[in-house]
Order: C-alpha cells, then structure tokens, then sequence
C-alpha cells in the first residue's frame, strides 16, 4: 500500500513544540491524553481517546489532513482525509 497524496506531500515536518499543551484543554479546565500536531498549520490539539477531541476538531473546521503525534518517541502521521498511518 503506498502512502495517501496528503502523507506524501510532507517535506518537513512541522516540530512538536518544547513543552506542548492543548490551549482548548486549558482554557476549559480539562486534561487530555495525548497531543497531535497540525502539520498544515502548527496546531496542537489533543486526541480521540481525549474527552474533547481538539485535534478531530481542529481537522473539521479547517480541512488540514495531516497531523503528527507529540508524544516522545512516536514517529507518526495520521491523516484524516484517506484515514491513513505513515511515519516518517
């Protein structure tokens, strides 16, 4: 299976930031699981197996495909459009 046009468009991914947070998790008093990061705009948002889902959400309102996890260690892209895993 080859990668989605989305997963191959991506040159350089956008880094996870030093201390990464979900500001839509902040500003509402919530916690969250794990963090995504927008690879279209820089967006961190939390996941789907968070309460809020901020980075779904994220995805639904703006149409950027692709995001990575923030999480040490994991080196993978998701993309919302063809539902596909990459890494990179």
């Amino acid at each position: 299976m080859s990668l989605c046009q989305h997963l191959q468009a991506i040159e350089t991914v956008i880094p996870v930031p030093a201390n990464p947070v979900c500001t839509e998790c902040l500003a509402l008093g919530d916690t969250w699981v794990h963090l995504r990061v927008c690879q279209s705009c820089g967006h961190v948002g939390c996941c789907d197996s968070s309460k809020n889902k901020h980075a779904t959400h994220h995805f639904q309102a703006t149409q950027h495909p692709v995001v990575v996890s923030a999480e040490p260690g994991e080196q993978w892209a998701w993309c919302y459009v063809d539902s596909q895993l990459g890494e990179y």
